[in-house]
């Protein structure tokens, strides 16, 4: 603990939301919360043992059925109410987002804008669940398909969004007829705990949602308890590889989304004023702590020193500061631990050789001296053995590689063991189009730098940034929240009058 004891009184404690109740524990295990801009402890978040997070699973399971077998218009109605309650409380929202991860207020409202876009999806959950059916697939034979629930369904979300990323998944999840049990990152988790409460005053049964808070105990609970059917992770690649793989020999379906290196390519013939700034806003906005942040720009051919020459004194111009000041284009990181952690990739470029254009270490915000700051940092003539190229920082680093021409280009994308996302800047339909037809990653974007899909679609990667076959929210969240049983009827009357022995067939 690094709070002062002190200082311990004067500190919240939060708290786990199981079976429709705030749930504090006497004792047992504490985290901290901090104010990234201060780098001060803003509360105290129980961290939930093996009991605490069974005694959620127990709730959700007990609430599953007569949710599952409420009218799937009874369940959108609760949708519809809680989007309403979103958008009422989307101010309340971002600021408890801003004061523990330290992104900017307008960063923060559009995160929420997204989550909620997610709902407005669910709120179709009756057209959405339809089947199909098929008369006389033989004589006098019908068949027809459905889609039922999974039944306890698991999220395990990232700290750098704390509302939207679980809105990817238990909006389309609960709308299907499935109880969710939900475990936000422990630097982060009063959005979800807040959302939790507008799920109740949406008229959402006790049980149907709930949220602990904790570590990998928690997590591991969630990972081989038999009444969980399904798991959905949003994360760095060693822990979603390490969610797969447990909770799939456990018998769960699983969509595990990892880490990103995504990669913007531009063309000699891109418009270079709009390709830096969306590089600018790409990189470094919500300090880089994005899984579609663009961290590693490609120039082609010419384009390299034009680019340069454009970008170096935007990112020495950026300004840096706390989420309350208004004209501030970066906030800090989330936490000590993690600006070390970035800070430290930063040395590693410089000592691998890479040229550091713009180095952010020695920032300091006034008045904010022990905040979580670090400055935009920006290398050029990175080469892809390095570390910094290899690996997510997830910080605001943006290193810059050269190649002599499209194909150069998007063979070194396709080298990278992430295909997260991407994007090519340029003027030409020829190189657009076989950029987006060749490049081996799930989301594309052509003059758009963060192409995240809206919520009628699905948002997910390839390689090994998505364990799974499904992606979240849109059409692939419905698919993995429920099963298909497909059913074939013949009345008795019209049946054979001798047992068959072989294969049936439709006649």
């Amino acid at each position: 603990m690094s709070a002062r004891a002190d200082h311990a009184v004067a500190i919240p404690t939060l708290h786990h939301y199981i079976g429709g109740e705030a749930v504090t524990p006497a004792d047992g295990a504490f985290g901290d919360v901090y104010n990234p801009a201060t780098g001060e402890v803003a509360a105290r978040v129980p961290m939930a043992d093996a009991a605490t997070t069974v005694s959620a699973i127990e709730a959700a399971s007990s609430a599953f059925h007569a949710w599952a077998n409420l009218p799937p218009l009874r369940r959108a109605r609760v949708m519809f109410r809680f989007r309403d309650l979103l958008e009422k409380n989307a101010e309340q929202i971002a600021r408890l987002i801003s004061a523990e991860h330290g992104k900017l207020h307008d960063d923060a409202l559009g995160e929420v804008t997204r989550g909620l876009e997610v709902v407005e999806f669910a709120c179709g959950i009756p057209q959405l669940m339809k089947g199909e059916f098929t008369e006389n697939v033989g004589t006098r034979i019908d068949s027809w398909s459905l889609r039922q629930p999974v039944g306890v369904c698991a999220g395990i979300t990232p700290f750098n969004f704390p509302a939207m990323v679980p809105m990817w998944m238990f909006p389309v999840a609960i709308a299907c007829g499935n109880t969710f049990v939900l475990k936000p990152s422990e630097k982060t988790p009063s959005a979800a705990l807040f959302v939790a409460d507008l799920l109740q005053q949406a008229g959402l049964p006790p049980g149907v949602f709930n949220v602990v808070n904790g570590g990998r105990e928690a997590v591991d609970v969630l990972l081989t308890d038999h009444r969980v059917g399904a798991v959905s992770f949003v994360g760095s690649t060693p822990v979603a590889e390490h969610i797969y793989s447990t909770a799939s020999a456990h018998g769960k379906r699983v969509q595990a989304l990892g880490g990103a290196k995504n990669h913007m390519v531009v063309m000699p013939d891109a418009d270079m004023d709009l390709a830096s700034t969306a590089l600018m806003g790409a990189a470094y906005g919500s300090a880089g702590e994005r899984c579609m942040a663009i961290s590693a720009a490609v120039a082609v051919g010419d384009a390299g020193d034009r680019l340069m020459a454009k970008l170096e004194p935007m990112v020495r111009d950026l300004k840096v500061g706390p989420s309350t000041d208004e004209s501030a284009e970066m906030g800090p990181l989330v936490t000590g631990e993690h600006l070390g952690r970035v800070s430290a990739y930063v040395d590693q470029g410089v000592t691998e050789g890479a040229e550091l254009v713009v180095d952010g270490r020695d920032i300091a915000v006034p008045d904010h001296e022990g905040g979580f700051f670090l400055g935009g940092c920006l290398f050029d003539h990175v080469r892809p053995e390095m570390r910094i190229y290899r690996e997510e920082i997830f910080g605001p680093v943006l290193v810059v590689l050269r190649v002599d021409d499209l194909e150069h280009a998007l063979a070194l994308v396709n080298a990278h063991e992430f295909g997260n996302g991407t994007a090519i800047f340029t003027g030409d339909g020829r190189a657009a189009r076989r950029y987006t037809h060749g490049v081996e990653a799930g989301m594309v974007g052509i003059n758009v730098p963060i192409p995240v899909p809206m919520a009628f679609h699905s948002f997910g990667g390839w390689k090994r940034s998505l364990f799974g076959a499904l992606h979240v929210h849109g059409p692939d969240g419905v698919r993995f929240y429920t099963r298909l049983k497909t059913v074939t009827s013949r009345w008795p009357d019209q049946g054979p009058a001798e047992a068959e022995f072989t294969m049936p067939t439709m006649k």
